[in-house]
């Protein structure tokens, strides 16, 4: 997702991106001006009304000047993109969290007009350098406690830990368990997400975060939702050791519901909904 993982410039893809955001902006342009009429697509408000993002037609002309003028595209490939566009469609206006920034996050904070779009980043300076460039796009810098060498290790030690267990896994403060992501800001705590998307931190050597602390605190998030239906989870770079290994054992093979190349799409209920009211003692 940042500005080392992307791919060279291929005319059709980009083509194909671009005829697909502009299909998006013009379906959402239409239908929100025919307020008397049946709409293809259900239109809800973000349940952080306040942390709601505005984003205006000049912000999806800033996406449409981006992508047709840049030397790069984004990481995912398009039918990667299509499954996540296809449930955007679906729910948008969300509340939509990211993990990673760069070349892809205006488009996605486009495809979710008028919700709520967040990304977290690991590398203060690349939010500065994306930041500037698209000033009305969301973003806060992550530290991880994890790297990539310590997979392995903390694999098996979670499932001795209490604090990490699913019965009481909680996010904000659990220092006790490695994997939680603790110091994030009030607001990614207290929004309930309708979609994830885990795409970085790093993981490809091993002085790398990682990502088994996002795919367990993307799972904590999926599980503990109090509000009615699931949570869309996006995890791309499933070919590589560690995200597979963790997202069976966090986001579970059961919820998987799409994938295709280097992506799997989790669809996961709260835990009240699976556990007869209360949470199970697996994560699957």
């Amino acid at each position: 997702m940042k500005g080392r993982h992307v791919i060279l410039q291929k005319p059709l893809f980009l083509c194909l991106l671009l005829a697909g955001l502009i299909g998006g902006i013009l379906l959402l342009s239409v239908t929100r001006t025919m307020p008397d009429r049946p709409t293809l697509t259900s239109f809800r408000t973000p349940k952080s009304s306040s942390n709601t993002q505005s984003l205006s037609p000049d912000l999806h002309l800033k996406a449409l000047l981006h992508y047709a003028t840049s030397a790069v595209v984004p990481q995912q490939s398009f039918a990667e993109i299509g499954i996540s566009f296809d449930v955007l469609q679906k729910r948008s206006p969300c509340n939509f969290l990211v993990f990673g920034l760069g070349h892809d996050s205006l488009m996605w904070s486009a495809f979710n007009a008028g919700g709520n779009t967040v990304f977290l980043e690991e590398d203060p300076q690349w939010v500065k350098t994306v930041l500037q460039k698209a000033p009305d796009l969301r973003a806060h810098t992550v530290r991880y406690r994890t790297k990539l060498s310590q997979a392995d290790e903390l694999y098996s030690w979670y499932k001795t830990e209490p604090e990490c267990s699913p019965e009481k896994s909680e996010l904000r403060g659990n220092n006790k368990c490695k994997l939680a992501l603790t110091g994030l800001p009030d607001e990614i705590y207290d929004t309930e997400w309708d979609l994830i998307m885990i795409d970085a931190p790093r993981g490809y050597f091993a002085e790398a975060p990682g990502r088994m602390g996002a795919i367990y605190s993307a799972a904590v998030m999926a599980r503990n939702r109090k509000g009615p239906g699931i949570t869309d989870v996006f995890l791309h770079d499933v070919e590589r050791k560690v995200e597979k290994m963790y997202a069976e054992e966090f986001l579970c093979k059961k919820y998987l519901v799409n994938a295709t190349g280097r992506l799997w799409h989790f669809a996961i209920p709260p835990a009240n909904n699976t556990t007869g009211g209360g949470k199970s003692s697996s994560f699957c």
